[in-house]
């Protein structure tokens, strides 16, 4: 997509590798080293709203030992290197702001091994979720972590990706078994045992889980699979208002009900949705339910969450239990993001999210949307409403100055908003370029130095995709309202 911001300003120059670097690489990796200019632009292109950011070559790489040798490589020369999956990232993870080599995971893509008996899966980075599932179709076992695009293992574990199952099943995070990482060095280790449970040492696997690419590269990964429940039922219901369907999911939470999805779509979301999809959704706040466990249980649950429902004002369950019709409940659901771009011709979205304590959520989103109202801003919202993670589009004109200027300024207040209400600037997209300067308004300038120590101590010549996260000290610094 295009973009319509500039990157922060960076204190540091570009710091391109020399011939002699591009040469080494040329030679060992011949034409999965490229340096054409098609495939620099989509190597420097996100899902994010900033322009483009290329790097200076492009590595396809097929194997830990050719990651180390690219790594060790680039250290010689402190070139920056840049991890890449499939690009589907929100906050300019990847966007080479001091050039550098990109490498490309996505000719590492094996299915390494699955263990039932363990319960876990290792993958190479470049395994998508969609990749790993199909794998695990005869197994009746599933990868859990699902962030609607269909993402790289790898970058899933770089931004500590969640999603719509993370009510029931949890994070990116909670997800992790071990890691196999190169580090700034050109070393290859391993983060942790296949192990349930250890006290052995530092937890690298989740130090490196988060840090967005600049710690060091992600490898392989072993990771936790799920049981499929005995059956599935999904639901879908209208609401009179935001803080009704919020409410809805958080009082069911509370009774006990392990719902394994709760998606809310507000009512601009359902319009865009039914336009995109050919639906015929009441044009109101809806939530998308799921459940998982024996039908003598998914009926108990659907009963306590209807009357749940009915107190809140909700309307008739429309019901799915077959996978097809579960299918066609869903879809529209994961079709949301592109669905809502069509609401505003040529424009471009300025894509953020927030999460908060599930107490403070109703209240936070209407917040939201009173802002959104005030400022006269097309902004659909939708989010995980059963972990208080929420999303907003900002719909743009990419060419007009002054609607790009009232999404930032709206994307400011809502961090502000969300940090008041004592939770996040980011529940799942990730810091990248773009929350960078809320990070000690959020953690405090102790913290944050802390994670800058680390940083230096893993990365001291900031190879590994600097300008991300902690950034230059005078980069990273507390807003003031506006």
């Amino acid at each position: 997509m295009d973009a319509v911001v500039s990157p922060p300003a960076r204190a540091k120059k570009r710091r391109a590798p020399s011939s002699e670097l591009l040469g080494l690489l040329q030679r060992r990796f011949s034409e999965r080293c490229s340096t054409s200019q098609a495939v620099l632009l989509q190597h420097g292109t996100d899902e994010s709203a900033y322009l483009p950011q290329p790097p200076d070559a492009v590595v396809f790489v097929q194997s830990t030992d050719e990651v180390a040798f690219v790594v060790r490589a680039c250290a010689r020369e402190r070139v920056p290197v840049i991890g890449f999956g499939v690009g589907s990232s929100v906050e300019g993870h990847l966007l080479a702001v001091e050039g550098g080599v990109c490498v490309d995971f996505s000719q590492m893509n094996k299915v390494l091994a699955i263990r039932p008996d363990d319960l876990t899966a290792t993958v190479e980075a470049g395994v998508t979720r969609g990749q790993l599932n199909v794998a695990l179709l005869e197994t009746g076992f599933f990868f859990s972590v699902d962030p609607g695009a269909d993402a790289s293992i790898g970058g899933m574990v770089a931004t500590a990706a969640s999603g719509t199952n993370t009510v029931r099943y949890g994070t990116m995070r909670d997800n992790l078994v071990s890691l196999t990482v190169v580090t700034a060095n050109g070393d290859v280790v391993r983060t942790a045992s296949q192990a349930r449970k250890s006290s052995a040492g530092y937890n690298l696997t989740q130090l490196y889980c988060g840090s967005e690419g600049t710690l060091g590269l992600i490898t392989e990964a072993t990771v936790r699979l799920h049981p499929h429940p005995e059956a599935y039922a999904a639901a879908v219901v209208h609401f009179p208002t935001v803080a009704a369907a919020v409410d809805c999911v958080i009082e069911s939470i509370q009774m006990g009900v392990p719902l394994a999805r709760a998606e809310m779509l507000d009512a601009l979301t359902i319009r865009a949705v039914n336009a995109h999809s050919r639906t015929a959704l009441h044009e109101s706040p809806t939530l998308f339910l799921e459940f998982g466990a024996s039908k003598a249980q998914i009926d108990e649950q659907a009963d306590i969450v209807r009357e749940i429902a009915a107190n809140h004002g909700g309307g008739e369950f429309q019901w799915a239990n077959l996978q097809e019709e579960r299918s066609r409940l869903w879809t529209p659901r994961h079709h949301a993001y592109f669905a809502c771009l069509q609401l505003k011709a040529g424009s471009r979205s300025l894509t953020t999210d927030a999460c908060v304590p599930l107490s403070s959520l109703a209240q936070c989103v209407e917040e939201t949307q009173a802002d959104i109202t005030e400022h006269s801003l097309l902004a659909p919202v939708f989010g995980h409403v059963g972990d208080g993670n929420f999303h907003c589009l900002v719909l743009v004109d990419p060419n007009n100055a002054a609607e790009n200027e009232a999404a930032e300024a709206f994307s400011h207040r809502l961090v502000q908003r969300a940090l008041r209400h004592g939770g996040t600037s980011t529940g799942e997209h990730g810091v990248g370029l773009h929350k960078m300067q809320y990070l000690v308004e959020e953690h405090g300038v102790h913290t944050v130095g802390l994670m800058r120590a680390i940083k230096q101590a893993l990365d001291p010549h900031d190879i590994f995709n600097p300008g991300k996260i902690i950034g230059p000290a005078e980069a990273v610094h507390t807003h003031q309202e506006t």
